[in-house]
């Protein structure tokens, strides 16, 4: 084949070098707009895992940056006075010019034609060529040209950032955080060769325009972070190799994402590789993993399919759909991180101790787990296990095994809970009239015996027009207090838990099917009339809802009043009011569905009036030595509904008026609304109401194993874990996660405890036959 690489960088010349190597017959150009080894930059860097790739693929080129490279363990804080240090994490750091320059001398070595000083404005220039790889960066001229085809879709995000350097050598991957009187500023730092070092200065836009960054250039750059950073870089000084640019060197970085990447001009396929089909953010270093990596797929598949000109439409489909997948996921990440710097000075520098911000730093990505961090540094861990424990009041020795995260206790008020483990309010549609049965006995007292150290009712209704099906529980007939009673004394009696009631309303979404009849359908007879916000039907099919009068209110909160004393009467430690789902209270909170041009609708504040007149009352009738939460839906996900900034705004107003903690959940307000489901996809919402409103949270959502919860607690991004479908496939959830991650220090019911030693044994044989079988 004849192949043009359009850019001189990692993805192009890598590329080169593997399909020369596959077949020396191919005729491969390289064009690049630089001079002969010249480039602009300091360092890159990459994991240990991309570098054994490499090894694989060409031993040579591996050898080679092998010989120039730094490499190192160690990732290193500076914050707020402290030095903290953890190990094991394995990055790789090579100068730009060099890795390049080695790639390049390999180029020639195997007979790839390198053209330098070349200008190249469309791959129309290479008519004769069989496939053309535009590798010409982030700013692609052939990725523009074809910009119908290509659908870039290319997000600019708000911190700025300047790239610089030192001849201060640092021994680890380092960060330095450093507040000034307009906000924090943060550097990322690593060693590239025995003589210089990376230095990446980052800071939000505003702290940068507050200080006059806007207006500076470069020169006056320097000097400000050379100022800022003075007391780390002991008398050496910070360099540009961004001269070429005009005005201060200051960047913002774009996300770049491409939904097609290939593409046939008539003459010649073309496909994008690197930074002109995606970017990842530097905060976890993968720009140049990327590059690699493409380069190495593509060359694997004109392996294995065949590297003739007949094979490259083939190839290049498979090739993106193979490689898309792992962009993905490693944009997700990087995404992730580079999320955690943006908001890091808002959100944490000043609420997080050092200890617990360098694990927030450490997971930012969420790649890195708990254990997964234990594998990396296990001394490390454990003694940031022993912090977490002793914070939460327990009393740990220093040659003592620490409980992991999810296992130490937590106070609200009056109330302390054994451990972080919460089963989430799940609705059962089993009680008679309100009341609940012995169904309800069983299905609460088996969870309490499983080890959570806090159970929600399902929504429980405060009348019988405020239920959501006829089965439905309620607290509104004397007989539910003792119903209720009942199964409180049970779980109080036999086990560690304290149990909650949350307090609803289903107003538009009420009047329906039981789940297993028909989820969300209205009742074919029987109905009741409904009550909300503004008269909209939660389906187009469903009961019109009446817009509530202040006669309705009244009623509405004496009914939530009255639901608390009953609460308060059945020995319940926790009161919960839902305001989430789009049932009655979160209808007036979500724009989709108050419409109201009263006192009680337009703008947030008025919106959230209702719900907190209610909470309020609550709160009043409710020992003050017991707590209360409230469930938010933090995020509509739907044009013109509540967002994240929203739910933020309606936390604090609850937080004033006496709340003691936000259950953090999202959607379901508005029929057609699309969720971005994922691995703990709304563990974010709790974590930025926890660290900005400064109220303690309750994280939900596809939390499904100890890791989760123990990554979350520990980084502070929630305080509790509330965890639902995983506690209806499996009562005893929590004592089984802690057994899986070989935790002991956990009380299984007398009555079970013959079957702990034969669990965790068949645990351990199978972990044994998984080890084997690799």
């Amino acid at each position: 084949m004849r192949i043009v690489c359009i850019g001189g960088g990692p993805a192009g010349l890598y590329f080169a070098i593997l399909m020369k190597k596959l077949n020396p017959a191919h005729e491969i150009r390289v064009i690049e707009r630089n001079r002969p080894y010249d480039t602009f930059g300091w360092g890159v860097v990459f994991s240990d895992a991309t570098m054994d790739n490499m090894r694989e693929w060409d031993p040579e080129t591996a050898d080679a940056i092998q010989v120039a490279f730094n490499h190192w363990d160690d990732i290193e804080l500076h914050f707020k006075g402290r030095t903290i240090r953890s190990g094991g994490h394995g990055f790789v750091g090579i100068g730009r010019k060099m890795m390049l320059n080695i790639l390049q001398a390999r180029c020639e070595e195997l007979g790839v034609e390198l053209v330098f000083d070349r200008e190249v404005e469309s791959d129309a220039e290479f008519p004769d060529a069989d496939l053309v790889i535009a590798s010409d960066g982030i700013n692609s001229r052939i990725r523009n040209k074809y910009a119908e085809v290509f659908k870039p879709d290319i997000v600019t995000r708000p911190n700025r950032y300047i790239w610089l350097g030192t001849t201060k050598l640092f021994d680890a991957f380092t960060f330095f955080f450093e507040k000034t009187e307009h906000g924090w500023f943060q550097a990322h730092i690593y060693k590239f060769d025995d003589k210089t070092t990376t230095f990446i200065v980052e800071c939000p836009e505003h702290v940068w325009k507050a200080h006059g960054l806007d207006t500076a250039d470069q020169e006056q750059s320097i000097a400000f972070c050379e100022q800022l950073f003075g007391k780390h870089l002991d008398g050496h000084r910070l360099m540009t190799n961004s001269r070429h640019l005009r005005g201060s060197a200051w960047l913002n970085f774009q996300r770049v994402k491409c939904e097609q990447w290939h593409h046939y001009n008539g003459k010649s396929h073309v496909v994008l590789m690197g930074d002109a089909v995606h970017t990842a953010h530097f905060a976890i270093g993968s720009g140049t993993k990327l590059a690699l990596e493409d380069a190495i797929e593509l060359t694997r598949l004109f392996r294995d399919e065949g590297d003739t000109r007949e094979h490259i439409p083939a190839v290049l489909e498979r090739y993106q759909a193979a490689r898309n997948i792992d962009v993905l996921r490693l944009q997700n990440a990087a995404w992730n991180a580079m999320e955690w710097f943006e908001v890091c000075g808002a959100r944490y520098c000043d609420t997080l101790e050092p200890e617990q911000f360098m694990y927030s730093m450490l997971t930012r990505s969420q790649r890195i787990s708990h254990e997964n961090l234990r594998l990396r540094d296990a001394g490390w861990l454990e003694g940031y296990e022993r912090w977490l424990a002793r914070k939460a009041g327990m009393t740990v020795r220093d040659d003592e095994t620490p409980p992991p995260p999810m296992f130490t206790p937590f106070k609200l008020r009056g109330l302390t809970l054994a451990n972080r483990i919460v089963m989430s309010p799940m609705a059962m549609y089993s009680a008679e009239d309100g009341a609940p049965t012995d169904f309800h006995l069983v299905h609460f007292g088996s969870r309490a015996l499983g080890g959570a150290g806090l159970l929600y009712t399902e929504m429980t209704c405060v009348s019988p027009d405020a239920r959501i099906t006829p089965g439905c529980a309620g607290m509104y007939k004397p007989e539910h207090v003792n119903a209720w009673k009942r199964i409180v004394d049970f779980v109080h009696g036999n086990s560690d838990a304290k149990i909650g009631m949350q307090l609803g309303h289903a107003g538009r979404k009420g009047a329906t099917k039981l789940a297993w009849e028909g989820i969300d359908e209205p009742l074919d007879v029987g109905a009741w009339e409904l009550i909300s916000a503004s008269p909209l039907p939660y389906l187009p099919h469903s009961q019109v809802p009446r817009a509530m009068t202040r006669d309705d209110m009244e009623r509405v909160r004496n009914d939530f009043v009255r639901a608390t004393r009953m609460a308060a009467e059945a020995g319940f430690d926790i009161l919960e009011l839902h305001c989430a789902h789009g049932y009655l209270l979160s209808s007036f909170l979500s724009p989709l569905t108050n419409r109201r041009t009263d006192e009680f609708g337009g703008d947030l504040e008025n919106r959230a009036r209702f719900p907190l007149e209610v909470f309020k009352a609550m709160r009043a009738m409710w020992p003050t030595n017991r707590p209360m939460s409230v469930r938010l839906s933090c995020h509509d996900w739907f044009p013109g509904g509540n967002t994240a900034d929203d739910a933020v705004a309606i936390a604090r107003l609850f937080k004033e008026a006496g709340a003691d903690i936000i259950d953090c959940s999202s959607g379901q307000v508005w029929k057609g609304d699309q969720p971005v489901y994922g691995r703990m996809y709304q563990t974010p919402f709790a974590d930025r109401i926890r660290n900005e409103v400064g109220i303690p949270t309750l994280a939900v959502g596809a939390i499904s194993e100890a890791d989760h919860a123990n990554s979350i607690i520990a980084a502070g991004r929630a305080d509790l874990c509330a965890i639902a479908r995983p506690h209806l496939a499996d009562p005893a959830w929590t004592l089984h996660e802690a057994a899986k991650i070989g935790f002991g220090d956990v009380a299984w019911p007398k009555q079970y405890r013959s079957a702990r030693g034969q669990y965790e044994t068949n645990l351990q044989r199978a972990a044994a036959a998984v080890a084997g079988g690799k």
